[in-house]
């Protein structure tokens, strides 16, 4: 996509800064339920370094929605 001609809101009524938040948060939210996938695999598989790392990981996820959704919501009541 030409990056001239990208959206910038206009079309959407989003700015970019608030879409990048809210893709953000999507993104994260989604690695946490991927991730208990993976976490599921290596448990089968009796690897439990794997599911200690993916764990560890979900739990990053986790975190970053949760901070994702705080930035939402004091700017959605502002």
């Amino acid at each position: 996509m030409d990056p001239a001609r990208q959206e910038t809101g206009e079309i959407t009524g989003t700015k970019d800064k608030d879409y990048n938040l809210i893709w953000f948060v999507e993104q994260c939210l989604s690695n946490v339920v991927r991730l208990e996938i993976y976490i599921a695999d290596a448990d089968r598989a009796g690897d439990t370094e794997l599911a200690g790392f993916f764990r560890r990981a979900q739990g990053e996820s986790r975190k970053g929605a949760e901070q994702g959704k705080e930035l939402l919501r004091k700017r959605l009541t502002s």
